[in-house]
């Protein structure tokens, strides 16, 4: 049978929901005490971060919903939210009338300022000081080769017949 036929064993299966339950246990602390510290969301720092980023703190919404991997409709009531609360504003893109661009407003550039080194504190407690050096390393090659193998779409995989 084909590698990619067969069914993970046992232990393999056991492995992947001490990753799976461990990486949301660690996402959901990160979450909280980023909401807590600050009164961020994961969602709201992650549009801040990307828009900090962005030349000129301006983005599209097309390539944002990209950057952050959501939906454009998930990206689109968050975005009202923020806006809402003054930390974005929508324009319509100069050079597409049906896009729309993000801007980081000065609230929100505020926001994710106060909210960078609480974050970063929280990373460091939780993720980084949890793991050895080595251990750190590995976990960064790992997370490439998960990333990698999640990039790839089904049928070019090995073993599936395509190619």
């Amino acid at each position: 049978m084909p590698p990619s036929r067969r069914l993970p064993t046992r232990d393999q299966l056991r492995v992947w929901r001490e990753f799976i339950e461990s990486t949301e246990a660690l996402r959901a602390v990160v979450a909280a005490r980023l909401l807590s510290d600050t009164g961020l969301s994961m969602g709201d720092y992650a549009v801040l971060l990307a828009l900090d980023e962005a030349p000129g703190g301006r983005i599209r919404s097309s390539e944002l919903a990209a950057a952050i991997s959501w939906e454009r409709s998930r990206l689109s009531h968050h975005l009202a939210r923020m806006e809402r609360r003054g930390l974005i504003r929508r324009e319509p893109a100069a050079t597409d009338s049906r896009g729309a661009e993000i801007l980081l407003e000065p609230a929100g550039e505020s926001a994710f300022r106060a909210a960078t080194v609480p974050h970063l504190r929280a990373v460091r407690e939780l993720f980084v000081d949890a793991l050895t050096p080595e251990q750190l390393t590995r976990t960064g090659d790992i997370a490439a080769a998960l990333r990698r193998a999640a990039a790839v779409s089904p049928g070019e995989r090995p073993g599936t017949g395509s190619g």
